[in-house]
């Protein structure tokens, strides 16, 4: 369970790294730039600890899988609630498939 904890808190830094300038598009580069490399130091300060927990209770490929997936689900709920875009059903679509690739990744 800490590994996902971590994984999610990980995932909400590098969401708002990533995507978060995309509010201020007025704000210069360079500055966008850094200010995104200075949150996902606070990514990596949850992601590798996730990993290195994680590591052995789950393979590297299950690892991978529910990074993908906690990242996909984090940045629907920051798009919607943050960059105010819509869901759409072809996203929910994306999603079940996605639910099944978990499946058989951790199918034994």
């Amino acid at each position: 369970m800490r590994t996902i904890i971590l994984l999610i808190i990980s995932n909400i830094f590098m969401t708002f790294a990533w995507y978060g300038h995309l509010k201020y598009k007025s704000a210069p580069l360079l500055a966008v730039i850094l200010i995104s490399w200075g949150i996902a130091f606070f990514e990596y300060c949850f992601q590798v600890p996730a990993n290195r927990i994680g590591h052995g209770t789950f393979s590297a490929t299950q690892l991978k899988t529910m990074q993908e997936v906690i990242t996909l689900v984090v940045f629907c709920v920051f798009s919607l609630v943050y960059l105010k875009e819509e869901f759409r059903w072809n996203y929910l679509v994306g999603f079940i498939f996605l639910v099944l690739a978990v499946f058989f990744v951790f199918k034994k």
